[in-house]
């Protein structure tokens, strides 16, 4: 091949993405001239079929999903409604944004900020560690327990993951850990957060379902012990069938004297107090989630300034990224809830429904359907997309079809965790790859995560045919 066609080549290379965008824009201009011409004429099931083509066409643009669902969404009530509708969209916005119980994810968020900047996880971390002992794999497994006692005091996930890849992964490495067990154990440990309480999973879904936050904290409690459980049986099961895989620590780590041991676990304490603070209340009643969380802010706070750690530029940088973070959640949540609110108007909610119930299969069938869709949509949107545009048409089929809302907000937890770790955009390989050493590819973090999937899978088919697993507790507690 000669200079200049290798340069054609690669030229032409450069513009195959521009061209399919080209395309994809046309085709979206093509759907959106059809809706403003013939409006209402078309139908709800022809305007279904458009208003989905036209959201996985404009997600493929990579505009942000908050553009592209607040986009739809006005386009759909003037070639509806008129004009004159557009009253309808702001009336959307205003019915989400003054939700009480939004303020607690905020304060959720603040809480893992301030979390990760001081040093209270890298000594939870620490105490965890001292007692691995001669165990295989046991320095893995005290990683997934300190991922467990992270997730029960902030809720967040990304900042689990990117903690643990700094103070977990490299101790696992040194140790001669193997390379897919000590990844997968950070990205899968750092994502119980999506199960553990306080979730902010389950409160977004209980915001979009219309369900009781404490019920879902309870009956998540079994569902994410039960999944961590997995993936401990799973590492110790290896490590006990290839010796190399999880090597014990040395014996000059693991030979600690017992009154320095017990020194170490005062890392645990705080961790502790401010999960009680927290979850305590919630459950005894004391307070509602949005209070909780505030006390927990408090409880970190007062934490971080007893250890010495609080300053001006901790607290500054906490509060930057509680706004980042929560600035994306209430933009994609303002876009969703108008696309769907005006959806409903429609007459789509009562569609859907209807086209659903009306298949002829059994429920249960039904509801894996569904758990296919959420699967398939993680693969490349991000899970409050999902939950928002999602929830509000599936749980009243749910609820139709006599199944409790709570039980399917556990489901659509699990399944938001596989989303977290499932190619091509699982969110906790590029979490664990913004702090892991260069050897190791983005390539060689997904080829890790396959068992922990496979594990997660299990735990949400269990899920699925025991229900029990997940409403005994908020069962009993009723």
């Amino acid at each position: 091949m000669s200079l200049d066609d290798e340069t054609r080549a690669a030229t032409l290379g450069d513009r195959v993405p521009q061209i399919l965008i080209g395309l994809v824009l046309i085709a979206v201009a093509a759907i959106a001239y059809y809706v403003l011409t013939v409006g209402k004429g078309m139908g709800i099931e022809t305007g279904s079929v458009l208003l989905v083509a036209s959201l996985l066409l404009m997600v493929l643009t990579g505009l942000p999903l908050a553009v592209v669902t607040a986009l739809i969404a006005i386009l759909f009530t003037v070639g509806w409604f008129g004009p004159m509708g557009l009253p309808l969209v702001a009336s959307r916005v205003y019915s989400f944004i003054s939700e009480y119980v939004l303020v607690a994810v905020p304060m959720f968020v603040l809480m893992a900020s301030i979390l990760d900047r001081s040093g209270i996880a890298r000594d939870l971390y620490n105490a965890m560690r001292v007692w691995a002992g001669g165990l295989r794999g046991g320095v893995a497994v005290q990683t997934l327990v300190a991922a467990i006692f992270l997730a029960a005091i902030s809720g967040i996930i990304g900042g689990e993951i990117v903690l643990l890849g700094m103070i977990a992964l490299p101790q696992m490495l040194r140790l001669g850990y193997d390379r897919q067990i000590a990844i997968g154990t950070v990205c899968a440990g750092g994502s119980l957060g999506t199960m553990i309480p306080p979730s902010i999973v389950l409160i977004v879904y209980g915001l979009t379902a219309n369900v009781a936050i404490g019920d879902l904290f309870l009956a998540t409690i079994v569902p994410g012990l039960m999944l961590a459980l997995l993936y401990i049986t799973y590492i110790l099961v290896r490590c006990y069938l290839n010796p190399t895989a999880g090597p014990p620590a040395p014996a000059a780590e693991r030979e600690m004297p017992l009154g320095q041991k017990l020194v170490q676990l005062k890392g645990v304490v705080i961790p502790v107090l401010v999960a009680v603070l927290v979850l305590g209340s919630i459950y005894g009643g004391i307070a509602s989630v949005t209070e909780a969380a505030c006390m927990g802010v408090v409880g970190v706070m007062a934490a971080a300034a007893v250890r010495r750690e609080l300053s001006y530029a901790m607290l500054r940088d906490a509060l930057a990224q509680t706004l980042n973070t929560c600035g994306m959640i209430i933009w994609i949540g303002i876009g969703a809830s108008t696309l769907v609110g005006v959806y409903n108007l429609m007459g789509g909610t009562r569609f859907m429904q209807s086209a659903i119930t009306g298949m002829g299969v059994e429920p249960i069938w039904i509801v894996i359907m569904m758990m296919a869709i959420l699967l398939v949509l993680g693969l490349f949107m991000d899970w409050i997309g999902i939950a928002l545009l999602t929830m509000p048409i599936f749980v009243p089929i749910i609820t139709d079809l006599g199944y409790d809302p709570v039980w399917f907000g556990i489901l659509f937890a699990i399944n938001m965790q596989v989303s977290y770790i499932t190619p091509p955009f699982g969110p906790a390989a590029f979490y664990l790859k913004s702090v892991a050493p260069p050897e190791i590819s983005l390539a060689d973090i997904f080829k890790s995560l396959w068992p922990f999937i496979l594990l997660q899978l299990v735990a949400l088919g269990t899920v699925l045919a025991f229900p029990q697993i997940a409403l005994w507790l908020p069962g009993s507690s009723g």
